[in-house]
């Protein structure tokens, strides 16, 4: 039977729209290692669940010789579909059709698609792949950068938006990733910065390349801008489909329960020789995490940027929780300006959706020195304090060895509404650490002492019987209980079960003003 001409037709759109900026710049796009923007959509959502919206759309602009390129769908793919049987919006810049620019029609489609996911509370991606403003629009491409902007000022909090930075991300482009919730990179092929190297040698005179300037790694382990640096495009999108598993689809529901065979009541003897004899000495942090979580699978978040301070997602006897805890194999764990800014974004991200926050504490205090005064640590220590102070879901400690100073305080104590406090046999919940507590309340003693070495040894010795331990604050019920590390897994799970309904507020407010 003869097709329609009208069926033929849009047959042959859709066909075209799907081919972009034509084979020839497809084909430099694979050559680059990138993938297109469909096929990258094609492999993060489940199979046959993509349905593309405003495939016919086309730029409106005059001028420059534009009005005679035109493309069907421009230089946004956009449209909905599924990962794991989970519903999902996503837009995809496709830097086939004019390098992936953004102009007024660009922007329209990614507003319409957030306005979508917010209304029927889904998350929603963005892979971007663009060469930024659309400089034939003018100052209408800086309005509809606004007009996104605005977008994830409203979702923010709402629904979880996630960006995947696949290729170029430059100038005002870049606050749109900025405050999404996650931002992962591909190494060698991705980067963002405000300005490029040829502007920055202009300006400082720094010569630099776009890859030292804001590639995948730099804004991994130096700024902290992205939270994954993954090797590969195929990587990253297997990526974003696991960090989505952990998530609620949006702010009114809880994170998914996911039923296990590790068994809720498995307890671990080899955590009761975990922590090292002497205080001074470091262990992983991270082989506690993952001996207690379920089947020891433990999601890190920003690995690589200020590792004293781990962050991440885990189950625990199904339940989906965030983890954040100190790394005392680097720096000993203390709090500094970066590790309160990480800690503080985490937290207030598991709060706005729901997910409970377990706690492991092994921190000395915050680190002192010049840098960290003048760069604002008061300010930035302040943010993670306020984020556990907000926090109104289940918060659960665990203080594994050290607990210092204010940041004890911080660390989601009893004090600022933790739930649950326990503590290992091995904790030292003090104002400070036993050497540095004699050096100042015993000075004139210890100045006057015919052997200060032995007298010291003697009242660090006292002081470390009296305060490092955790029953002074037992007694006073600020730790609920001091448990065998071995049971620390079915401990939490039994802590989850009880707080599943919680019910806590904050005073009615329009927003609370945190220490920026």
């Amino acid at each position: 039977m003869a097709i329609d001409p009208k069926i033929q037709q849009v047959r042959e759109m859709r066909e075209q729209a799907r081919l972009g900026g034509g084979q020839a710049r497809i084909e430099r796009q694979h050559a680059k290692g990138k993938l297109t923007a469909r096929e990258r959509i094609e492999k993060l959502l489940d199979p046959a669940t993509f349905r593309e919206i405003d495939t016919f759309v086309t730029h409106r602009t005059t001028g420059f010789g534009i009005e005679d390129q035109k493309y069907l769908g421009d230089s946004v793919v956009t449209g909905w579909g599924q990962i794991n049987g989970r519903s999902v919006y996503v837009f995809s810049q496709d830097f086939t059709v004019f390098g992936g620019s953004l102009g007024e029609v660009h922007a329209e489609k990614i507003c319409k698609i957030t306005d979508l996911a917010m209304k029927n509370g889904a998350p929603v991606i963005g892979l971007n792949d663009s060469g930024g403003a659309r400089i034939q629009e003018g100052v209408v491409s800086l309005a509809a950068y606004a007009y996104v902007f605005q977008r994830n000022v409203m979702a923010s909090g709402v629904i979880p938006q996630i960006s995947a930075v696949m290729g170029p991300c430059a100038g005002g482009a870049v606050y749109s990733p900025a405050m999404t919730d996650f931002i992962l990179m591909v190494k060698g092929t991705s980067f963002m910065h405000i300005t490029g190297p040829e502007v920055v040698k202009a300006v400082t005179r720094e010569e630099v390349t776009s890859e030292e300037l804001g590639g995948a790694m730099t804004h991994s382990t130096v700024s902290g801008v992205a939270h994954f640096a993954v090797e590969d495009e195929d990587e990253g999108l297997a990526l974003l489909r696991l960090l989505l598993s952990y998530l609620p689809q949006n702010n009114t529901e809880d994170p998914p329960f996911v039923p296990t065979d590790d068994p809720a009541d498995r307890t671990d003897d080899e955590l009761n020789a975990i922590i090292p004899d002497s205080p001074h000495k470091p262990y992983d942090m991270k082989s506690i995490i993952e001996r207690v979580v379920d089947d020891g699978r433990f999601l890190e978040i920003h690995e690589h940027y200020a590792r004293n301070i781990v962050v991440g997602f885990a189950r625990l006897g199904g339940f989906g929780v965030g983890i954040v805890a100190q790394q005392p194999q680097i720096l000993a764990g203390v709090l500094d300006i970066d590790a309160s800014r990480k800690g503080a974004r985490f937290v207030r991200f598991c709060d706005a959706f729901n997910i409970p926050i377990v706690t492991f504490e092994d921190v000395p205090g915050f680190l002192p020195g010049v840098a960290q005064e003048h760069g604002g640590i008061i300010l930035h220590g302040a943010k993670l304090l306020y984020a556990y102070c907000e926090a109104t879901v289940p918060k659960i400690t665990i203080i594994t060895r050290k607990a210092y100073g204010g940041a004890y305080d911080v660390m989601s104590s009893k004090h600022i509404r933790g739930d649950v406090s326990y503590a290992w046999p091995t904790a030292e919940i003090a104002v400070m650490g036993p050497d540095g507590a004699v050096n100042i309340i015993f000075r004139k003693a210890l100045a006057e002492a015919d052997d200060p070495d032995a007298l010291r040894e003697e009242l660090v010795q006292e002081y470390r019987e009296k305060f490092a331990n955790p029953y002074v604050a037992a007694t006073r019920g600020y730790i609920d209980d001091v448990i065998e590390p071995a049971e620390t897994r079915p401990r939490l799970i039994e802590a989850l079960q009880m707080l599943q309904n919680k019910r806590d507020a904050n005073p009615p407010k329009k927003h609370g003003n945190i220490p920026l």
